[in-house]
């Protein structure tokens, strides 16, 4: 089957040297992994702009890029026929007062299918090697002077 190639925009939002990672709720960790937010980049925007709408779709948070961090290639075979071409990003909460952990969610995900909740929380840094699907690829890029 060949394969397509899809836009992203991967968020890492880092606060006190720990990165904003969310689990599904609904869906075993076996099978949806420790994620960060990401989703695809509409033909009509930026991966800047992308990445911003998706942290506050996805945890509900305002976030601003520090930086971009560059742009790597991940194949979804054979889970879908796509290679996503990502855009990833290091941004930071416009918020001083956020949570540690809460619940946040879509009731008309991008796939039509049913309303998708999940926990959202901050993992350490030395923690987030876990990242699944090739998530954790340009954690190394994040800058030392983390926000």
């Amino acid at each position: 089957m060949e394969s397509r190639t899809v836009r992203k925009a991967v968020a890492y939002v880092v606060r006190n040297e720990q990165l904003l990672v969310f689990t599904h709720d609904d869906f075993p960790m076996e099978i949806t992994g420790v994620q960060v937010p990401a989703g695809s980049i509409e033909d009509d925007e930026s991966p800047a702009d992308a990445v911003v709408r998706e942290v506050a779709e996805e945890t509900g948070l305002l976030a601003r890029i520090v930086r971009p961090l560059g742009v790597g290639h991940y194949d979804m075979r054979p889970a879908k026929p796509e290679i996503h071409e990502r855009h990833f990003f290091q941004l930071e909460v416009l918020d001083s007062d956020v949570l540690s952990r809460w619940t946040w969610g879509e009731s008309d995900p991008s796939d039509g299918g049913s309303d998708v909740r999940w926990t959202c929380w901050w993992m350490p840094m030395k923690d987030a090697h876990v990242l699944c699907a090739g998530f954790g690829a340009l954690l190394g890029n994040i800058s030392e002077s983390r926000g």
